[in-house]
């Protein structure tokens, strides 16, 4: 962020990774940071993301939450900024959601106590 308004003239740049992932990617990575493996069981909106030893639900579909024009790809374009700013990310897509968790996990043992 600092290089970008360092400069001289405004412009609009994408920081991200150039890389595109599931969803199904991140249930999992998610949950296997607090010691979670799901299995996912069924098809479409019948699937479902259990945990491999207990068979409880961790995850399911909620035809609520679709959004009526989603897109099929979502990919963000670093190029502007590596060429112009010389940036480049340093947080790959599993230590994202590692951070991800553990913030959660945090905020959640907080509002416990």
């Amino acid at each position: 962020m600092w290089l970008i308004v360092q400069q001289p003239q405004p412009d609009d740049y994408v920081l991200a990774t150039g890389e595109t992932h599931t969803v199904r990617e991140f249930v999992e990575l998610a949950f296997k940071e607090v010691g979670r493996t799901v299995v996912l069981k069924g098809k479409g909106l019948e699937e479902k993301g259990m945990d491999q030893r207990s068979g409880e639900v961790l995850v399911e579909i909620d035809a609520r939450y679709f959004r009526p024009l989603e897109v099929d790809l979502l990919l963000g374009d670093p190029s502007k900024a590596r060429e112009k700013l010389g940036w480049r990310h340093r947080t790959s897509f599993a230590d994202l959601i590692g951070k991800m968790a553990r913030a959660d996990l945090d905020a959640y043992k907080r509002n416990l106590l």
